[in-house]
């Protein structure tokens, strides 16, 4: 396979960051490419945190101490064009299928098992299709404002979203992510924009609202919607739902869509001053879904 141009975001940029003590692992993909990761605590079950965009495993900063103390390990994976992983320059690159190839060449390298799946916006659209492949490796879930792409409209707060996003190629993702989460800091937010020193480094951030599977056509459907199926009929593992309810896009009526598809998900846990990226508010998240969970 032809080695894909990728740029590497310089190390210096991830230094100082706060509430990030954190040292980076890397693995290979498929492609060549090095993935990041994080890679703390031992034990068991296995958190398997997975991020959204425009973030990054930063996003679980507040949760990881959390599932370690309670005995978990945490493996938090950062998406290629994403984080301290590299970032192919052709938007062309950024499929459902190439995000997805990454994840499970992921777990089977690592031969998961008594995984808790954790995830949120494109963690979820990924990540909730890992059990067509890891069925029985998924023990419990914990998931927060995301959704499945089988394929059908998604409303408007979404659309106008990816409208937004196609008209800022070189999107202000520290702005974004202050807009969207007020309690952050100064440095917090910057540490958001942190793996992308210039636009040309932001074509993942450019490319992933243009593939969220919203029409049948689309990559992602057709598994997506045999995961839907996993979730609706198969599924007996615990789940623990969080809802960050100022969220205009994947607030309380997507989540509650959702809930109804997985089975037996309980009554969720609702962040009311809690936007899009509810992690911001996540440690008391980790703590709930572990007493949920008895760990």
């Amino acid at each position: 396979m032809a080695t894909l141009d990728a740029l590497r975001t310089p190390d210096d940029r991830f230094g100082g960051l706060p509430d990030w003590p954190y040292a980076p692992n890397y693995l290979e993909t498929a492609e060549g490419l090095r993935m990041h990761y994080v890679d703390e605590g031992a034990g068991g079950p296995t958190f398997l945190c997975l991020h959204g965009q425009p973030s990054w495993s930063y996003l679980y900063r507040k949760m990881i101490p959390v599932f370690t103390v309670r005995g978990g390990r945490v493996l938090a994976p950062d998406l290629i064009g994403f984080g301290r992983s590299d970032k192919p320059t052709d938007e062309a690159v950024y499929t459902f299928d190439f995000h997805r190839r990454s994840l499970v060449n992921f777990v089977s390298q690592f031969d998961l098992s008594d995984i808790c799946l954790v995830v949120q916006d494109w963690g979820g659209l990924l990540g909730l299709t890992l059990p067509v492949d890891f069925a029985d490796r998924i023990t419990r879930l914990i998931v927060m404002n995301t959704a499945l792409g089988l394929g059908t409209d998604p409303g408007e707060g979404f659309l106008a979203w990816k409208a937004y996003a196609a008209s800022q190629p070189d999107l202000d993702i520290a702005q974004l992510m202050k807009q969207s989460s007020p309690i952050l800091s100064d440095a917090e937010a910057g540490a958001y924009a942190a793996p992308f020193p210039d636009v040309s480094y932001k074509a993942g951030v450019r490319q992933f609202p243009e593939i969220v599977p919203i029409s049948p056509e689309m990559g992602g459907v057709e598994i997506s919607q045999k995961a839907a199926r996993f979730w609706a009929e198969d599924w007996s593992g615990e789940s623990f739902m969080a809802i960050g309810v100022q969220d205009p896009v994947l607030g309380p009526p997507a989540m509650e869509k959702l809930r109804a598809l997985i089975r037996n998900c309980p009554e969720p846990m609702r962040i009311e001053e809690g936007g899009h990226f509810v992690q911001e508010w996540g440690g008391p998240v980790a703590e709930a879904a572990c007493d949920a969970f008895g760990l």
